[in-house]
């Protein structure tokens, strides 16, 4: 299969069937070292080409073996129609999976808009924000307590004012010793960083309710940014308890799967963030309809970082009273996540850099390919 290119043609008036989707290929892309990616690319009839990844398998899974054959033939500029005739075409896809299958389309439809008129995603959102603030996303860092604080040091330095660590795997059964050491963990930290520079403190799910309160008491007075994701997201009743008996703003959402989860939370002002993910949440086009939610709740949209083209362009299409942030994995992002692309996002003094070039600016580089394969959802 030939590169995916970024050239772009006007639309024709007078010939729409030029925008007809005529082709929807999912790409595994190899290097010698043994990495491999998934990107989905599209064509339509007059020529245009549209491409978005890394995807996951599981949501190739789904748009390849539910979805492609219901893209096919459509006007690639009716993004919306095309969503909610896939959202309404299956009793299961209020669930995640089928979810993701629906983001990578969308997403794909996206970047074909954006390839078809010229211009970024974040423009055709009716965005001009040409830089966007990240924060620094410290999965995967050390937390012995010297290499932890020398570590924030670093990362601050480097122009991550905002950052946010995860502890390590805990639960309320651990005792009161654990307890002691994750607030000390917060105060090392905050020790580290100063005043003025955001925290964060993540613990995916893994604790209860009466335990993440007991600690986001005793940690009040180190002035979290956040409390991420305290107890898995099914319990909202936890979420609304926990918002009441603590002023640590409280955050979840990248397991929120579309608008109406999202709502669910912020009726009962169970959390200030919400971090709903454009690769699982229903694409660029569920992200904004969540975003235009949040801003009647003045609470923060801050989109879920496990891949960050569509996300990056959403929140530079938005408000920063909306969208302030964009979640940035380091060890991730500054790894090689992106080896097959070119001009890869990378935070540069805290920020990334919105492309000028078409679509999400993704364009592969050949020179990292060593095999190129067309797949299908048997292919997994």
């Amino acid at each position: 299969m030939a590169d995916v290119s970024t050239t772009h043609q006007v639309v024709n008036r007078s010939n729409m069937q030029d925008l007809v989707i005529s082709k929807l290929e999912f790409i595994r892309l190899s290097a010698t070292s043994g990495q491999t990616s998934i990107y989905v690319t599209a064509e339509t009839e007059g020529g245009n080409k549209g491409i978005y990844g890394p995807i996951d398998a599981d949501a190739v899974l789904l748009a390849d073996k539910c979805l492609a054959k219901k893209v096919l033939g459509r006007n690639a500029l009716e993004h919306e129609a095309i969503w909610n005739d896939l959202f309404n075409s299956h009793r299961h896809s209020r669930g995640s999976h089928y979810l993701m299958g629906m983001s990578t389309i969308d997403n794909l439809l996206w970047d074909l808009k954006g390839q078809i008129f010229g211009q970024p995603v974040y423009k055709i959102l009716g965005g001009n924000r040409k830089q966007v603030q990240v924060y620094g996303s410290c999965l995967g860092f050390s937390q012995e307590p010297k290499k932890m604080q020398a570590k924030a040091k670093e990362l601050k330095a480097e122009g991550y004012i905002h950052q946010k660590w995860f502890l390590n795997k805990t639960s309320p059964q651990d005792g009161p010793a654990v307890m002691a050491e994750n607030v000390e963990k917060v105060r090392l930290l905050r020790e580290a960083l100063g005043d003025e520079t955001d925290l964060m403190i993540d613990v995916l799910f893994n604790w209860d309710l009466p335990y993440a309160a007991a600690w986001a008491k005793r940690v009040e007075k180190y002035n979290l940014r956040w409390f991420e994701e305290p107890v898995p997201t099914v319990n909202l009743d936890a979420f609304i308890e926990l918002s009441r008996e603590t002023s640590v703003p409280i955050a979840t959402g990248e397991h929120f799967y579309g608008r109406w989860d999202v709502q669910k939370f912020l009726k009962e002002d169970a959390i200030r963030v919400v971090q709903a993910d454009p690769e699982w949440c229903g694409g660029v086009s569920e992200l904004v309809k969540i975003c235009a939610i949040a801003s009647v709740h003045g609470v923060h949209v801050i989109p879920h970082g496990h891949s960050i083209h569509a996300a990056m362009h959403v929140v530079a299409s938005q408000s920063p009273d909306v969208c302030p942030l964009v979640e940035y994995l380091i060890g991730k992002m500054d790894g090689n996540y992106y080896h097959f692309e070119k001009n890869a996002p990378r935070a540069v003094n805290g920020k990334l850099t919105l492309p000028d070039r078409p679509g999400f600016g993704i364009e592969l580089d050949s020179s990292n390919i060593n095999k190129r394969e067309i797949i299908t959802w048997r292919d997994l």
